[in-house]
């Protein structure tokens, strides 16, 4: 169980008023660590890679600045973001703060995750 930083992988001049991060290599139990910028509303998650037999990758928000408290955010529809296979998803809220969690999996369980926020 460990909390994984996230690689911003584009920004900048080029790219003005977008961002992509990825946390990589999620294991069963793991975090990671929270991306805290609201400025970007329009915001798309990617989870793929190993799942392993039941893993399971959610996606969460938070409004406080702390003591955080996560909650499972959504897509367009109200489905809760949870993962159980590759798929690309928008997300509802517009969180303070937003994190993937792996809550089941295997010891072959390893996930990428990737958000791309823009303005």
């Amino acid at each position: 169980m460990a909390e994984k930083p996230y690689t911003i992988l584009v920004t900048g001049r080029e790219n003005e008023g977008v961002a992509l991060l990825k946390w990589a290599a999620l294991a069963q139990g793991d975090t990671g660590a929270p991306f805290k910028f609201p400025r970007h509303t329009d915001r798309s998650v990617h989870v793929k890679g190993t799942f392993g037999v039941g893993g399971t990758c959610v996606i969460e928000g938070d409004l406080e600045v702390a003591p955080a408290s996560y909650a499972t955010l959504n897509d367009p529809q109200g489905n809760p973001l949870s993962f159980s296979a590759e798929k690309i998803e928008s997300i509802l809220e517009n969180a303070t703060n937003i994190r993937p969690r792996v809550s089941a999996g295997d010891g072959t369980t390893a996930l990428d995750v990737y958000l791309l926020m823009s303005k």
